[in-house]
């Protein structure tokens, strides 16, 4: 853990919004003293199409977090869920020189699995160590100080498009920043949500997004498989407005006041109101025809994941369950259409292991934006920010002289 009173910030930059969150590391671990959110405009599917409209997204939600934690943002760990990510696993074997295994034998074990072929528009995002085996012994996770003349390491390595890592940190350092590190969402979310036994236990993760669905695998403790799908919240949205004939802009209203995916728990004598357009009077239709668009598109959603779930050897795995977490995972009867389609418990997973702005942040939405600041907080790298100011006047004192200072 960072030193106590170090700032580290997260962001968030996702299809449907930008989400900048700050936590101030203490003796505890991390309070959460600000956060900042702001719809994304310049993003289709994780994927940044418009530069521009992302640093100005990026802008403003680091400004409202500044506003609310009173400090000044200069370093970010940001997120990156996009449709080219695609995660291997790899092994590697060195012979042990000496009496017994040190430092520099774990680092060797770990280049010799990690000398994989990788397109050249495709970089390492991630190297993540699931075990290492020492003489055949499996199930090791610190192999340091143990004797043995063969150690093996089983890793799973995380790969991303060149261009769309590049452009992230692109537009990071347009709005001012230097990104840290990038870090892939569900991996982040994972930090927030995932206690340790359901880690051990074996544990399916799914963070819906509005424009990627990512799916990352946990066993014995260890990653195992991580997974991004092209699907998410728009593809709901449009299912809506074709079906419903009501523009973009209704028919995610419509989705977020009066959506449910799950049409068996919907009333049959229950009616909505779809907007008229063009001048046109509103409409009134049972809310069970809205249902039976929702289902089929969050069943097709869970299915393919569950196939690739069935791909990596990991169903009979998943003790632990599902646990969702995303903004679009809030829609009414998710959790029974995820139930129906995987045949374990779900979950909806929102963010603890903190204090500070805790009714705030507690939604499965911002589980991404405090993962990345929890991930941050436990890296071993210099300083994200400054100290925080000791109290609220200190804060308040530096937005005056900020204040004053661009007036001036």
């Amino acid at each position: 853990m960072r030193d106590q009173g170090e700032l580290v910030v997260g962001l968030d930059i996702g299809t449907t919004k930008t989400c900048a969150v700050v936590g101030e590391t203490t003796k505890e671990g991390v309070n959460i003293i600000g956060i900042g959110s702001h719809p994304s405009i310049g993003l289709r599917k994780g994927v940044v199409v418009n530069i521009e409209s992302t640093v100005e997204s990026i802008k403003k939600a680091v400004e409202e977090a500044e506003l609310m934690a009173g400090c000044n943002i200069t370093m970010v760990f940001a997120g990156i869920a996009d449709g080219h990510v695609k995660g291997d696993n790899s092994h590697g074997i060195i012979a042990i020189k000496g009496q017994e295994i040190i430092g520099k034998d774990v680092e060797r074990v770990l280049e010799a699995a990690r000398a994989v072929a990788i397109p050249m528009d495709r970089e390492v995002i991630h190297v993540l160590p699931q075990e290492y085996v020492v003489d055949g012994q499996g199930g090791i996770q610190d192999p340091v100080g143990m004797a043995g003349v063969r150690l093996e390491a089983r890793i799973h390595i995380v790969t991303g498009s060149v261009s769309s890592t590049h452009n992230i940190i692109k537009c990071c350092n347009k709005a001012g920043l230097e990104a840290a590190e990038i870090v892939l969402d569900p991996l982040a979310s994972a930090e927030a949500t995932l206690s340790p036994e359901e880690k051990e236990q074996g544990t399916a993760l799914i963070d819906i997004g509005g424009g990627t669905t990512s799916l990352v695998l946990f066993n014995q403790k260890n990653i195992k498989h991580t997974f991004v799908l092209a699907l998410g919240g728009h593809n709901l949205t449009n299912d809506i407005s074709v079906g419903l004939k009501t523009p973009l802009a209704e028919a995610e209203k419509i989705k977020r006041r009066f959506g449910n995916c799950a049409a068996g728990k919907v009333g049959k004598d229950e009616i909505i109101e779809i907007p008229g357009v063009g001048g046109r009077k509103p409409r009134q239709l049972p809310r069970q025809i809205l249902s039976e668009i929702l289902e089929p598109r969050v069943e097709e959603i869970f299915t393919l994941l569950r196939k690739e779930i069935q791909a990596a050897e990991m169903e009979r795995h998943l003790r632990g369950g599902v646990v969702l977490c995303g903004g679009a995972c809030l829609l009414d009867g998710m959790c029974d259409v995820a139930e129906s389609i995987f045949g374990v418990p779900c979950s909806l997973g929102k963010p603890t292991g903190i204090s500070g702005l805790v009714d705030v942040v507690s939604n499965p939405m911002y589980a991404t934006a405090v993962g990345l600041v929890l991930y941050g907080a436990r890296k071993q790298t210099r300083p994200v920010q400054g100290k925080g100011d000791k109290n609220m006047f200190g804060r308040m004192a530096g937005h005056v002289r900020k204040w004053f200072k661009d007036v001036v």
